[in-house]
Protein backbone atom coordinates (compact mmCIF):
# COMPACT_ATOMS: atom_id res chain seq x y z
CA UNK A 1 0.00 0.00 0.00
CA UNK A 2 2.87 2.41 0.49
CA UNK A 3 4.40 1.69 -2.42
CA UNK A 4 1.68 2.43 -4.48
CA UNK A 5 1.18 5.99 -2.57
CA UNK A 6 4.70 6.97 -3.41
CA UNK A 7 4.30 5.90 -7.12
CA UNK A 8 1.04 8.00 -7.41
CA UNK A 9 3.40 10.85 -5.54
CA UNK A 10 5.83 10.55 -7.77
CA UNK A 11 3.57 10.01 -10.59
CA UNK A 12 1.84 13.27 -9.50
CA UNK A 13 5.92 15.41 -8.66
CA UNK A 14 6.30 14.27 -12.43
CA UNK A 15 2.86 15.55 -14.05
CA UNK A 16 3.30 19.02 -12.48
CA UNK A 17 7.23 19.68 -12.98
CA UNK A 18 6.45 18.55 -16.99
CA UNK A 19 3.14 21.46 -16.57
CA UNK A 20 6.10 23.80 -15.15
CA UNK A 21 8.55 23.48 -17.29
CA UNK A 22 6.11 23.31 -20.77
CA UNK A 23 4.53 26.78 -18.92
CA UNK A 24 8.28 28.23 -18.74
CA UNK A 25 9.38 27.32 -22.34
CA UNK A 26 5.92 28.40 -23.77
CA UNK A 27 6.75 31.84 -22.20
CA UNK A 28 9.99 31.87 -23.00
CA UNK A 29 8.95 31.85 -26.40
CA UNK A 30 6.64 34.90 -26.09
CA UNK A 31 9.66 36.83 -25.23
CA UNK A 32 11.46 35.53 -27.95
CA UNK A 33 8.78 36.48 -30.72
CA UNK A 34 8.28 39.54 -29.02
CA UNK A 35 9.25 43.12 -30.96
CA UNK A 36 12.66 44.54 -30.36
CA UNK A 37 13.20 48.09 -29.92
CA UNK A 38 14.81 50.84 -31.25
CA UNK A 39 16.99 53.73 -30.73
CA UNK A 40 18.34 55.55 -33.56
CA UNK A 41 19.57 59.20 -33.74
CA UNK A 42 19.34 61.27 -37.05
CA UNK A 43 22.98 61.14 -37.31
CA UNK A 44 22.99 57.07 -36.82
CA UNK A 45 25.72 55.80 -39.33
CA UNK A 46 23.40 52.82 -40.17
CA UNK A 47 20.56 54.77 -41.38
CA UNK A 48 19.87 54.13 -44.92
CA UNK A 49 18.97 57.31 -46.65
CA UNK A 50 16.97 57.15 -49.48
CA UNK A 51 16.32 60.05 -52.53
CA UNK A 52 12.94 61.39 -52.29
CA UNK A 53 10.28 61.52 -54.91
CA UNK A 54 11.47 63.98 -57.76
CA UNK A 55 8.97 66.96 -56.72
CA UNK A 56 11.39 67.27 -53.45
CA UNK A 57 14.34 68.01 -55.09
CA UNK A 58 17.07 67.48 -52.50
CA UNK A 59 15.60 65.47 -50.09
CA UNK A 60 15.83 62.19 -48.32
CA UNK A 61 14.29 59.93 -46.37
CA UNK A 62 14.74 56.47 -43.86
CA UNK A 63 12.58 54.57 -42.23
CA UNK A 64 12.85 53.92 -38.83
CA UNK A 65 10.00 51.61 -38.09
CA UNK A 66 6.98 50.32 -40.20
CA UNK A 67 6.76 49.96 -44.21
CA UNK A 68 5.76 52.45 -46.61
CA UNK A 69 2.73 51.16 -47.53
CA UNK A 70 1.57 49.95 -44.39
CA UNK A 71 0.01 52.32 -42.10
CA UNK A 72 2.26 53.59 -38.38
CA UNK A 73 5.04 54.60 -40.36
CA UNK A 74 8.27 56.20 -38.68
CA UNK A 75 10.48 57.88 -40.50
CA UNK A 76 13.63 61.23 -40.74
CA UNK A 77 13.22 63.48 -43.66
CA UNK A 78 15.99 65.43 -44.56
CA UNK A 79 15.89 68.71 -46.34
CA UNK A 80 18.86 69.96 -47.08
CA UNK A 81 19.89 74.35 -46.27
CA UNK A 82 18.42 76.28 -48.67
CA UNK A 83 16.09 73.80 -49.92
CA UNK A 84 11.97 74.50 -50.63
CA UNK A 85 9.40 71.81 -50.29
CA UNK A 86 6.83 72.27 -52.48
CA UNK A 87 3.04 72.61 -51.06
CA UNK A 88 1.34 69.27 -51.04
CA UNK A 89 -0.96 67.12 -48.45
CA UNK A 90 -0.79 63.90 -46.99
CA UNK A 91 -3.82 61.34 -46.61
CA UNK A 92 -2.66 60.81 -43.24
CA UNK A 93 -1.76 63.40 -40.00
CA UNK A 94 1.52 64.08 -39.43
CA UNK A 95 3.51 64.36 -36.14
CA UNK A 96 6.74 65.66 -36.28
CA UNK A 97 9.51 66.97 -34.09
CA UNK A 98 12.59 68.70 -35.80
CA UNK A 99 15.97 67.38 -35.19
CA UNK A 100 17.94 69.60 -36.71
CA UNK A 101 18.06 73.24 -38.57
CA UNK A 102 15.48 75.70 -38.75
CA UNK A 103 12.02 75.03 -40.58
CA UNK A 104 9.12 77.37 -42.14
CA UNK A 105 6.38 75.85 -42.50
CA UNK A 106 3.06 77.30 -43.94
CA UNK A 107 -0.41 75.43 -43.89
CA UNK A 108 -2.69 77.08 -45.71
CA UNK A 109 -4.72 79.82 -44.29
CA UNK A 110 -2.03 80.12 -41.66
CA UNK A 111 0.82 82.77 -41.13
CA UNK A 112 4.20 81.04 -42.12
CA UNK A 113 6.13 80.11 -38.80
CA UNK A 114 9.74 78.99 -38.19
CA UNK A 115 10.60 76.48 -35.95
CA UNK A 116 13.70 75.31 -34.21
CA UNK A 117 15.17 71.69 -33.17
CA UNK A 118 13.24 70.17 -30.65
CA UNK A 119 10.16 71.88 -31.81
CA UNK A 120 7.09 70.00 -32.49
CA UNK A 121 5.02 70.06 -34.80
CA UNK A 122 1.82 68.40 -36.08
CA UNK A 123 -0.03 68.84 -39.39
CA UNK A 124 -3.61 67.35 -40.07
CA UNK A 125 -4.75 64.91 -42.76
CA UNK A 126 -5.12 66.60 -45.85
CA UNK A 127 -3.81 69.71 -45.18
CA UNK A 128 -1.93 71.72 -47.90
CA UNK A 129 1.57 72.99 -46.98
CA UNK A 130 5.08 73.85 -47.71
CA UNK A 131 8.55 74.39 -45.96
CA UNK A 132 11.86 75.63 -46.65
CA UNK A 133 14.97 74.33 -44.35
CA UNK A 134 16.99 77.98 -43.66
CA UNK A 135 20.51 78.71 -43.83
CA UNK A 136 20.83 76.34 -40.67
CA UNK A 137 20.64 72.98 -41.89
CA UNK A 138 19.97 70.43 -43.28
CA UNK A 139 16.59 70.44 -41.24
CA UNK A 140 15.92 66.75 -40.22
CA UNK A 141 12.12 65.96 -39.06
CA UNK A 142 10.94 62.94 -37.41
CA UNK A 143 7.31 61.94 -38.70
CA UNK A 144 5.41 59.36 -37.12
CA UNK A 145 2.22 58.92 -39.96
CA UNK A 146 -1.24 57.34 -38.53
CA UNK A 147 -1.82 55.74 -42.47
CA UNK A 148 0.63 54.65 -44.99
CA UNK A 149 2.63 57.59 -46.33
CA UNK A 150 1.94 59.82 -49.56
CA UNK A 151 2.81 62.71 -50.58
CA UNK A 152 0.38 64.74 -52.95
CA UNK A 153 1.49 68.17 -54.61
CA UNK A 154 -0.43 70.80 -54.78
CA UNK A 155 -0.88 72.60 -58.28
CA UNK A 156 -1.66 76.39 -57.55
Amino acid sequence: MRTIKIKTALKSVLFISLFQLNFVLAQDNTHEMAELSISKTHQDESLMWHAAPDFFPDCSFTILHGEMTQPNLDLYFKIESNTEVVNHTHKSPERMILMSGDLEVQYEGEDPVVVKAGSYLYGPAGKPHRAKCLDNGPCVLFIALVDTFDAVVVKE
